[in-house]
């Protein structure tokens, strides 16, 4: 028995957040690429903070999509 979701997400709105959370991914690199790694509470901010939400919400984005876990 296949237990759909009734509300979230639906399979746009997942596939606009994985490509803006990859955008987001590769803007990040692309500025640490440019300015070099931060040192100090930039770091934190940078690694931590961006990094892990646009990582996360792009693997979320995925998993949901390629388990089809939507609406």
């Amino acid at each position: 028995m296949s237990k759909k979701r009734k509300f979230g997400p639906d399979r746009a709105e997942l596939w606009f957040r994985f490509c803006f959370s990859l955008v987001g991914v590769a803007a990040l690199g692309g500025a640490v690429a440019y300015r070099g790694l931060p040192s100090g509470p930039a770091m934190a901010e940078i690694g931590i903070i961006a990094g892990g939400f646009f990582s996360g919400s792009a693997i979320w984005s995925a998993w949901r999509l390629i388990t089809r876990d939507h609406p």
